[in-house]
């Protein structure tokens, strides 16, 4: 993992000190300038949702990740050039995909070199033509590796990454929030979406239960250089008590514990999300 130049300490002062400027400077209701309500939900982002490409494990789960109310908060456009981080399995790959051909755009997708992009790769050989303007490339960076240029992407996405970033510690996280704020255009936004620890619990829980609190996340944005656009409670679940030994993978769709007390995690649902949308600065 690409490490922050600053000493530990250092990047600790920093996240903390833009984690306090945070709370005090962010509304009581969540939102900073964007107080209009749900988003309009194009029609380009319908139709990459209904792609005969999807496979049907994923369409199932959009009860829980709303990805049309998600990626219309956001303002994803046809014609954005996209970055999308930490793919994993290819979940929104296989709406993004679909999303950036029918503009002529490009979405491209970084993670680890070259493990971290393998899935999406496997959904571009079964779909081609889903996947006709998909390029990939090492986040973090890597020597001899595709990069994302600097001052390049409109938009920049990342689903349930910044727990990972953080069990690399507080400098690693912040290394990727620069990275990120690196490679879009002046105006740029970047979209985040991650598993929500509640302001009053234990921070120490941010280091091993896949949960972030949403002042943590504000303060790693804040420290990059990016301003608060948007928070929204679109993929906010009320019943996720947020206090599960084996952490936020107790919950579907991991299911850690198996068949222990299935049906009680299966009625709480996938996690509470924040969904938070920044700015580069023009």
């Amino acid at each position: 993992m690409t490490r922050f130049n600053p000493s530990r300490a250092t990047a600790t002062a920093i996240v903390l000190a833009a984690s306090a400027a945070t709370m005090a400077c962010t509304p009581t209701n969540g939102r900073a300038d964007d107080t209009s309500g749900p988003a309009a939900v194009s029609d380009a982002i319908a139709a990459a949702i209904a792609a005969p490409s999807r496979t049907a494990a994923n369409v199932a789960r959009d009860r829980y990740r709303h990805p049309a109310e998600t990626l219309a908060f956001f303002g994803v456009k046809p014609g954005d050039e996209i970055v999308e981080i930490w793919p994993g399995g290819g979940w929104y790959s296989e709406i993004l995909a679909p999303l950036s051909t029918s503009g002529g755009s490009k979405l491209t997708v970084v993670g680890p070199w070259p493990n971290g992009v393998a899935s999406v790769r496997k959904l571009e050989q079964a779909h081609p033509a889903a996947f006709a303007t998909i390029a990939y490339a090492a986040f973090p960076a890597t020597d001899g590796a595709p990069k994302v240029a600097d001052g390049s992407a409109d938009v920049v996405l990342t689903f349930r990454n910044v727990h990972n970033w953080r069990f690399g510690g507080i400098d690693a996280a912040q290394a990727n929030f620069n990275a990120m704020f690196a490679m879009l255009k002046p105006g740029g936004i970047l979209g985040v979406v991650e598993h929500r620890l509640p302001e009053d619990m234990d921070s120490a829980l941010e280091e091993k239960s896949g949960y972030m609190k949403k002042s943590s996340v504000i303060a790693f944005a804040r420290a990059a250089g990016f301003e608060v656009a948007g928070d929204s409670d679109i993929n906010a679940n009320p019943r996720d008590t947020h206090d599960y030994k084996d952490g936020v993978w107790t919950l579907p769709p991991t299911y850690r514990l198996k068949d222990v007390d299935r049906a009680k995690y299966a009625a709480i649902g996938e996690s509470d999300r924040m969904t938070l949308k920044f700015r580069k600065p023009r």
